[in-house]
């Protein structure tokens, strides 16, 4: 099972929403997902984006593929360098 960690829309049509998960790569965008890591809403921007981050870091732990969007997200949040840290200490 190849685990990706993808948004899915939700909201109203032109009112957009995001949820952050982490989802078999199989299923549909709007489908069955694994587990909520966070959201994100557009219109406050990438700053204001919630994300669980021991969640985030165990699914990427796990080896789940973040998708270009989440990636940037984590990227700002400072999860992927913690991430990398962790990797480093682990070796």
């Amino acid at each position: 099972m190849a685990v990706k960690i993808r948004l899915t829309r939700i909201g109203r049509h032109s009112d957009p929403f995001y949820r952050i998960v982490a989802a078999d790569s199989r299923y549909a965008r709007d489908g069955r997902i694994i587990e909520q890591i966070g959201y994100i809403d557009p219109d406050k921007g990438v700053e204001n984006a919630v994300v669980n981050e021991e969640l985030a870091l165990k699914w990427l732990k796990l080896g789940a593929t973040p998708s270009d969007t989440v990636r940037a997200i984590f990227n700002r949040k400072g999860l992927l360098k913690k991430f990398n840290d962790s990797k480093k200490g682990e070796k």
